[in-house]
């Protein structure tokens, strides 16, 4: 569908409430606290929320404890999900009881669901903020609202609109998140996010441009994730997820561009080729499977088979050099038979995942397969899970070995203090390695050769 933008004057209007509440709130730095669940749009998300905050004078808490402000920025792709989101959010009562003035907000996926989010209001009334995925952009006038002495419980029905300008207070580090496109038109099966994120928006490619050249150049990130729900359909009048990707490859000081997520049946010959001629490009896709079964993806609506996910993966192989490719799998999805998930098993096998992301069928209602017939048992999902992980972690070990000898570049994240301080880093094609080294290392770049694996990762020495 054709993106709809928020008018100026509506952001203007946040811009003002922003300036309203500054003025409110100089000498005091109240603190906040946001809990995200869920996937990297919910991130950024919260990075969006956490930006608006600083603007209106609030400063990051330590805890939930230290807090005046709680927030739970919320996820509905499993009902684990939600049932952690209800226990966490009923730990804030003791909190409000011991100070009245703390402010509590939940938004996001799960609460864009009308009736669990009312749910959540009738549970728990010391909650003063409910908002869904498309009021983003006039959170500083609810929070105004709030702190007027009222309850806001904000959720709109229609299509997400996209709003450029908005504040972001982004994670500290060398990489970042960027959206290029919002929602999603697929309907698989059983999944919920068409229903609680919309249907398809695409940005402006000169906004995305424009906004990856400010984090490199006024912010320092050396590495930025495009994100989407599927960004093999991105599409600004014309211009394409192949043609977005190699105009960001041109942007001066990015060293890493990294995107997902990947429908299968969006995947085209020209991203390959995109992909394999971008020099900034890493050379990693996450590609979402589900099932290796053709039965079970018809009755999932992935729109593609399995022979047909298989070409993919070799065209790949074929153009882009040290690809790695991670996925996601569900098993126990309904009339699942011991056929279908050898079907599965066998995919895992030829392809030779460098990760995969697996997970037991969890009933959405509302979802095309919550009312299916053949639902399956708890007990025979969790068997077909753990047979399912040990074929994924064989696969895994396997393809570590071949990285043994060689040298490549590594991007130092962080270090582990688990037993000797190592320090961690990540190849381009997202292969995790371990290196000793000095912490001021951290958010540089070093080759490293590879001298062996540990646990789903690499071991190495740093050369320079």
């Amino acid at each position: 569908m054709q993106a709809k933008f928020v008018e100026d004057q509506i952001i203007k209007e946040s811009y003002s409430a922003i300036e309203r509440l500054r003025q409110r709130l100089l000498g005091v730095s109240p603190r906040y606290y946001i809990e995200t669940y869920g996937c990297q749009m919910n991130e950024h998300d919260s990075e969006k929320i956490a930006g608006m905050l600083e603007s209106v004078g609030y400063v990051p808490a330590v805890s939930k404890n230290d807090a005046d402000l709680i927030l739970f920025n919320t996820c509905c792709i499993r009902d684990h999900a939600e049932k952690r989101t209800f226990g966490n959010v009923g730990f804030v009562k003791e909190l409000k009881q011991n100070n009245p003035a703390l402010i509590t907000a939940v938004c996001g996926c799960m609460m864009q669901q009308r009736e669990v989010a009312k749910r959540l209001a009738s549970r728990f009334p010391f909650v003063d903020l409910v908002f869904g995925t498309n009021e983003l952009h006039i959170f500083p006038q609810m929070l105004e609202k709030v702190m007027d002495g009222g309850r806001v419980f904000e959720i709109k029905d229609i299509e997400g609109e996209i709003a450029e300008g908005l504040p972001i207070k982004r994670n500290e580090g060398f990489s970042t998140f960027v959206n290029i496109m919002y929602g999603c038109n697929n309907f698989c099966s059983y999944c919920i996010v068409p229903y609680v994120r919309g249907r398809e928006r695409s940005r402006r490619a000169e906004d995305i441009v424009a906004e990856v050249r400010h984090v490199v150049e006024a912010e320092g990130f050396t590495e930025v994730t495009l994100l989407g729900q599927n960004v093999n359909s991105y599409d600004d009048n014309g211009i394409k997820f192949p043609e977005l990707l190699r105009r960001v490859n041109e942007i001066e000081g990015l060293r890493r561009l990294r995107f997902m997520t990947s429908h299968p049946k969006d995947l085209s010959h020209e991203l390959v080729m995109a992909m394999a001629e971008c020099d900034k490009v890493c050379p990693h896709i996450h590609l979402p499977v589900q099932s290796g079964s053709n039965r079970i993806l018809q009755l999932m609506n992935r729109r593609y088979t399995r022979e047909h996910y298989l070409d993919l993966v070799k065209d790949l192989r074929e153009n882009v050099q040290g690809i790695e490719i991670t996925t996601d799998i569900i098993v126990g999805f309904p009339t699942e038979t011991d056929e279908d998930l050898n079907d599965t098993l066998d995919l895992v096998r030829k392809v030779g995942y460098s990760a995969a992301y697996s997970f037991a069928y969890s009933v959405r209602p509302g979802t095309k397969a919550a009312s299916m017939d053949g639902q399956i048992p708890e007990e025979i999902k969790k068997q077909r899970l753990a047979l399912l992980n040990e074929v994924i972690l064989e696969s895994v070990n396997g393809a570590n070995d071949k990285y043994i000898g060689t040298e490549d570049e590594i991007l130092i994240e962080g270090v582990d203090t688990r037993g000797e301080p190592m320090l961690f880093g990540k190849l381009g094609c997202l292969k995790m390695v371990y290196v000793k080294g000095d912490e001021s290392l951290i958010g540089t770049y070093h080759r490293a050769r590879i001298t062996g694996t540990r646990f789903n990762s690499l071991v190495g020495e740093l050369m320079d």
